[in-house]
């Protein structure tokens, strides 16, 4: 598929968060997010369902931790074929069976390791980790991959270097995590969005963005800062409003209604792809499904 095309024909939706709906379903830490794509497909899938039923143009697989290392923390790294493949399947299969036509994007979040530097991660054990994943995601069924929530730019250079190993022709969006910061936005590496887009299209992007670490209300900014340094449209998933503890949970207080109001201004600051990161739900996308006029 032409995701350039596609995105200058009208904005594409993507699902809100994964994690908050398996957490309300009963996960608890202590094992990976992936294990529920062989123990509880069924719940697996009932939220791919869910965010499709609310409008979700492209549906991202259960897969943000699918990594070798992040696999191996849980005593899982020899896993990673089997759960990232097993991801891929469930949500192809809620797409045929409620959707046909729309997509999925295999997920692939950062590994909690660092190159030097920052820290002492082998490169190349890297790449071949990001291009075994891929592997595994383009064998059950993926029509797009999405690199997404990285804070360190080398890392994701080199993912999307293991992604095109892997996976040479499939479209791929790219989005770090930034901060507003005295020096404009910045990742956590003090990377500026001019920086990242240009290494990271000429490593391979289709499209660049940002997630998570800000709120809608930041982020517009951002966004035609993106737009305007990789000369194409971006993906945008802010966070839903600022997060705080409650009684040891993570609780967000921002509305879908206001979330929505000021996400489906994106478009005009030049987004081409939008969703939700951490906090949203199902009922976050079905409102900015109706402010875009779905």
């Amino acid at each position: 598929m032409d995701l350039l095309a596609a995105v200058k024909e009208r904005t594409l939706l993507l699902d809100g968060a994964m994690g908050t709906e398996l957490i309300s379903r009963g996960f608890r830490p202590g094992g990976p997010p992936e294990d529920w794509n062989a123990t509880r497909p069924d719940d697996v899938a009932a939220i791919h369902a869910a965010y499709f039923a609310a409008g979700s143009d492209i549906v991202q697989t259960n897969t943000f931790g699918g990594s070798r290392p992040k696999l191996a923390a849980y005593g899982a790294g020899g896993r990673v074929a089997e759960l990232n493949e097993a991801a891929a399947r469930l949500a192809v299969a809620v797409r045929d069976r409620d959707c046909p036509g729309r997509l999925v994007a295999g997920d692939i979040g950062p590994t909690g390791t660092f190159v030097a530097p920052m820290g002492d991660a082998d490169p190349d054990e890297l790449r071949d980790g990001f291009a075994e994943q891929a592997a595994a995601l383009v064998a059950g069924g993926v029509d797009l991959v999405h690199v997404e929530t990285m804070f360190d730019l080398a890392e994701a250079r080199l993912a999307v270097e293991g992604v095109r190993r892997t996976a040479p022709d499939l479209p791929l969006m790219v989005s770090l995590a930034y901060k507003p910061s005295p020096r404009g936005y910045r990742t956590m590496m003090g990377v500026d969005p001019q920086t990242a887009a240009d290494a990271l299209l000429a490593a391979g992007a289709t499209i660049v963005g940002c997630n998570c670490e800000i709120t809608a209300t930041d982020m517009g900014e951002l966004v035609e800062e993106l737009r305007e340094a990789s000369g194409r449209p971006v993906v945008a998933q802010p966070n839903a409003g600022a997060p705080r503890l409650e009684d040891g949970a993570t609780v967000y207080d921002e509305t879908a209604e206001h979330f929505a109001g000021l996400v489906a201004g994106f478009p005009g600051h030049g987004a081409g792809i939008v969703g939700g990161c951490c906090g949203t739900t199902p009922a976050f996308i079905a409102a900015l499904a109706a402010k875009l006029g779905r």
